[in-house]
Parts: C-alpha cells; sequence; structure tokens
C-alpha cells in the first residue's frame, strides 16, 4: 500500500479535484479543497502528475460543506457538491479567465455577472444507464461511479427535475420484473415545462407483458414512454396521444417543441436568463439581419427574430432544422429562415454566406467555432455574441478572431452558468 502523505492543497483541477504538490510534483486528490491541509495516499504515478485518494481532512476549508446527495463521492454525476455554491461559482470563473489568459493570450476588459439557476433539481436532461448485475441480483439505474465503468448504487439524484428525484429506484424497480432486465442498456430522460418521457433502449423487442409494465409505469408518474430499437431514428412512443414536449422562453411568448432525444440546454432556468442575456447583448435593432449559427430547434433564433428584420438560422442536423422551421411556423414567426449547412467545411458553404449580417450569434460544440472565423470576417458584424459550452474551446477560438476597429467586440466575459458539479 502507498505511504500517507500530508500536504496543503493549493488549487483546483478543471474536474473538481484538489491539486498538492510534493517533491514539486502534482497530485490531484478528489475530494479536497484549496485551503486544507489533508492526508492522502498516492493511488496512480503518472510521469507529469500523480493521483491521491482522500484519506483524512487535517483543516478543513471554510467553503467545506454536507453534500446533499447521500451517494455523493461514489456516483460521477457531480464532483463538487462539497464545496459551496458561491465557491462553485468562483472556481468555473477562475478556469474560464485562466483559459483565456493561457490557452488565449487574451485578457477580457469585464466580466459579467454569472448567470445563476436553482442549485437542485434542475436538470431536466439526463441518460441513465441501466444494468441486472447478477452478484448482486438486481437492477441498478443511474449514473456511472467516480472514474469507473461500474454503475453506481443510486437510490436518488439530486440534481433531476422533480419529479423524477427517485427515477433511478423506481426504474430499477421496474427493470427488474420485465422478461427483458438484461437488454436494456440505458433510458433517457427528458422533460419539458409541462411533461416529461422516457425512452428505453431496448437491444431486443419487449412481449406483451414487458410493455404493459413498462406502459402502467409510465401511466402511474405521468411520464411519456419510447422505445428505442437501434439508432435516434427508431424512437417511437407507446401511445399516439401523448402533448408535446416543449418549454417557453423570452417571457413566455416564443414556445420550443423538441424531441425526447433532441439536444436542448439541460439547465431550463439558466437557457431562460442565457436567451434574455443575450438578446441584451446583441442590442437587436428593427433593422438588423441576423445569423444564428448552429441553431438547433431555434431556442436564439426565434426571439431574435422578434426583434429584428431577418433571422437566418444555420445547423448542420437536418432533423433539427426541420423541427426549427415547425417551431417558426407554430410561433408565427415569419421572418426567421433556417439552412442546413456543416458549419465545419466552410469550403463547401452555400450562398448564405454571402449576405450582410449586422449581427452574429453562435453556440458552437465542444469543438469550438475556429473554421467560421474567416467566413464572419467578410460579414463585419456590428457585434458577435459567442455563447461556448467550454471554455477551452472558446480561448482557442479568440486569439484568431479577426478584429477590426469599430466592429467586433472581445473585451466581455461572463462566468459560467451555476449548477452543483
Amino acid at each position: 500500500m502507498s505511504e500517507v502523505h500530508e500536504a496543503d492543497i493549493v488549487d483546483l483541477s478543471h474536474d473538481g479535484r484538489g491539486i498538492a504538490r510534493i517533491d514539486g510534483k502534482a497530485v490531484f486528490v478528489a475530494g479536497a479543497l484549496p485551503m486544507e491541509r489533508v492526508r492522502l495516499r498516492v493511488t496512480k504515478r503518472r510521469r507529469k502528475m500523480d493521483e491521491a485518494a482522500l484519506v483524512e481532512v487535517l483543516a478543513a476549508s471554510a467553503q467545506r460543506v454536507t453534500p446533499r446527495c447521500a451517494h455523493f463521492g461514489i456516483c460521477g454525476g457531480c464532483s463538487l457538491q462539497h464545496l459551496s455554491a458561491g465557491a462553485q461559482l468562483a472556481a468555473k470563473q477562475r478556469e474560464l479567465l485562466e483559459n483565456l489568459q493561457r490557452i488565449g493570450n487574451v485578457q477580457p476588459g469585464s466580466v459579467l455577472e454569472p448567470l445563476r439557476g436553482p442549485e437542485w433539481a434542475y436538470r431536466r436532461r439526463a441518460r441513465l444507464g441501466v444494468k441486472y448485475v447478477h452478484k448482486k441480483g438486481r437492477v441498478l439505474a443511474g449514473f456511472r461511479e467516480r472514474d469507473k465503468p461500474y454503475l453506481a448504487d443510486i437510490r436518488r439524484c439530486e440534481i433531476l427535475v422533480e419529479p423524477l428525484g427517485w427515477l433511478p429506484q423506481d426504474l430499477a424497480a421496474l427493470v427488474e420484473t420485465l422478461a427483458i432486465r438484461e437488454k436494456i442498456p440505458q433510458v433517457e430522460v427528458a422533460a419539458g415545462d409541462g411533461a416529461a418521457a422516457l425512452v428505453f433502449r431496448v437491444l431486443e423487442p419487449p412481449g406483451a407483458q414487458d410493455l404493459e409494465k413498462i406502459l402502467g409505469f409510465g401511466n402511474q408518474r405521468g411520464l411519456q414512454i419510447f422505445l428505442q430499437t437501434g439508432g435516434l431514428d427508431t424512437v417511437r412512443p407507446l401511445r399516439a396521444d401523448y402533448a408535446p414536449l416543449d418549454y417557453s422562453v423570452d417571457g413566455g411568448e416564443i414556445v420550443i417543441e423538441f424531441g425526447p432525444v433532441d439536444f436542448l440546454q439541460i439547465n431550463r432556468d439558466v437557457n431562460v436568463s442565457m436567451v434574455d442575456a443575450a438578446l441584451g447583448l446583441l442590442e437587436v435593432k428593427p433593422t438588423d439581419m441576423v445569423v444564428d449559427l448552429f441553431c438547433g430547434l431555434g431556442n436564439f433564433t426565434l426571439p431574435l427574430a422578434r426583434r429584428a428584420a431577418h433571422v437566418l438560422g444555420v445547423e448542420g442536423d437536418p432533423t433539427l432544422v426541420s423541427k426549427a422551421r415547425a417551431n417558426a411556423l407554430r410561433n408565427r414567426i415569419g421572418n426567421a429562415e433556417f439552412a442546413v449547412e456543416n458549419l465545419f467545411e466552410p469550403k463547401n458553404f452555400g450562398a448564405w454566406t454571402g449576405a450582410r449580417y449586422d449581427l452574429v450569434l453562435l453556440d458552437p460544440p465542444r469543438a469550438g467555432a475556429a473554421e467560421l472565423l474567416a467566413t464572419m470576417a467578410g460579414w463585419r458584424p456590428r457585434r458577435v455574441v459567442y455563447i461556448s459550452c467550454h471554455p477551452g474551446s472558446l480561448a482557442r477560438d479568440l486569439p484568431s478572431w479577426p478584429i477590426r476597429s469599430g466592429n467586433w467586440r472581445k473585451d466581455q466575459a461572463r462566468p459560467p452558468a451555476h449548477g452543483p458539479m
């Protein structure tokens, strides 16, 4: 067994582990926090850094709190529930600013106030693993253990929207009764403002009795039930009378319908605030021509269209574009168009890139938007709002932005929105 060391925790890693230094080498300690004195045991040695288990906290941080979740430390779904909410938000802000400086070599002129949402019961999209474990003689449902490939044995999730908090326990109990209990590897969860759905991934079609049990489970809990027998195009509802899944933005003036496996921001309240913040930062005028890149279902496109002369939403997924068009019709938005385009292949861009755009909103995936920068420069927009899901990709893109005097601003940054890590 490795030797136990005493050390001071001097920093926090991007994945929520405390960082100590022993003989000049960084040691990452799960469960430790900055400003703490701890005892640790090294579990993995690497060339540039080591990993360690926390043995004892000798002097605790003033920001340490008791985790609300009974499974914290085992379940890998959250990593920082032992750190106060305010300190979590501050840590995220530091990570953003450090990435901008270290990777992008840029310094924002100002930092906007972070968007805040509920600390608990906020997650409306999740993928729960399901597995019948022979050694335990029962089914487990939930997230994987921290740093391990096994499913955590959990009963309740504190960050899933209510009334879905008890879903891991209830779902496991249901699947245990099914003949195909070993043929269901996952269940996806999607909740709208007024309805929620479960998508059962099945490797073998359920029989009549299993279907009756699954449908009864949904009926009893007010959940829509879908089956997925293959790829995403095989998702089908068990009943034809389900109400559409939807959520509202822009003060309730825009209602976005979505499917149970469509991408959407997982935190409803933060998404509402993010749309409002983007509209405020862009300062849209009635005469503006706007382009919304990576537009998805029209989350930003449609609120923008209520204020601008015209908005073009561009997205690489044809299914999402089709649903965005339907959302525009449903909301009686006539000045929004949508185009299907692989935004990572500028050499194949269509004629839409030759138009003039006063404002640009882009919300790229973790890969960033580097391929778009040269194209965007030709538009000479008055303002750009870049919504990044990963501070590293934002930092990599910023140095290449062709800034021209009087046009683009890259002098503001907003810390990430808050939710338990």
